[in-house]
């Protein structure tokens, strides 16, 4: 009984390019769509398909002309007030204290231990279904999240993981969850 799950990065927004803290009604900008519909994704298109949530995830899925049933455990970080802010705008010691521990999150918003919980019940649900073959996108927090649960590591260390927009991270579970391949994004991006 093997379990595959390819997490795939959600297309760039236009928060994204601006260094801003994503809001859930963020739309893919013109050219993360292009980039979203020049992607290949092999096998797995044809595997079962969730979706987080948010606006950019959706239009993803729409791109590249899957269906997907909606998994609010896939969510992004709430960001809480900090939602849909620029770096530049934000209290310089907030920022401060925000920029020395990230994982705490923004203020009033989630932090990545909480993340982590909610993603790894979302793994460990599968993992007790036993079997079967998922795409999931998502968000950089949930898959980082998601390595940090699946891998056992401290959520602080994988933010020195980079998950770029259409970065897919391959992940399996037989006896336990395996890292099998993380891919930065890109036009060919099959498991």
């Amino acid at each position: 009984m093997t379990i595959r799950l390819l997490l795939l990065c959600a297309g760039a927004t236009e928060a994204t390019r601006a260094a801003r803290f994503a809001a859930p009604d963020d739309a893919l900008d013109p050219a993360g769509l292009a980039k979203v519909q020049a992607l290949r994704l092999g096998a797995a298109a044809s595997w079962r398909c969730v979706t987080a949530p948010e606006r950019s995830t959706r239009e993803t899925v729409a791109a590249l002309g899957l269906s997907a049933s909606e998994e609010p455990r896939l969510a992004d970080q709430d960001a809480g007030a900090w939602r849909g802010r620029g770096l530049a705008t934000l209290p310089p010691a907030e920022l401060a204290a925000w920029g020395a521990a990230p994982e705490r999150g923004a203020p009033s918003g989630e932090s990545l231990d909480q993340v982590r919980a909610r993603v790894g019940a979302w793994l460990d649900s599968l993992a007790r279904a036993g079997e079967g073959r998922w795409l999931a996108v998502t968000h950089a927090a949930v898959i980082r999240a998601a390595l940090a649960h699946a891998l056992g590591l401290p959520v602080a260390g994988t933010l020195a993981i980079d998950v770029a927009p259409l970065a897919t991270v391959a992940l399996s579970f037989s006896d336990r969850w395996r890292l099998r391949e993380l891919r930065r994004g890109g036009a060919d991006s099959s498991p």
